[in-house]
């Protein structure tokens, strides 16, 4: 079984690296871009057959180590 955990700063949080992209962007013409956020992408492989479980032990993950809840949001997708 697979976990994509995806994660991104929380909206109003400065994104600095979003702004550098954006800039980067507008830079090579690219003007239809109006903002950029940058984010991970976490792939887990896990040993559980059973998706409840092992998407509650992965949001244990995000909550105690992958993301900073204070200023991330992760979205957890569980692929069998």
């Amino acid at each position: 079984m697979k976990a994509i955990v995806n994660i991104s700063l929380k909206e109003g949080v400065l994104d600095s690296q979003g702004k550098a992209v954006h800039h980067a962007l507008d830079a090579l013409k690219f003007d239809s871009v109006d903002d950029v956020r940058v984010g991970k992408q976490i792939v887990l492989e896990l040993a559980s057959d059973d998706a409840e479980k092992a998407k509650a032990e992965v949001t244990e993950m995000c909550e105690s180590l992958l993301a900073n809840t204070v200023i991330e949001d992760y979205a957890i997708e569980i692929i069998a």
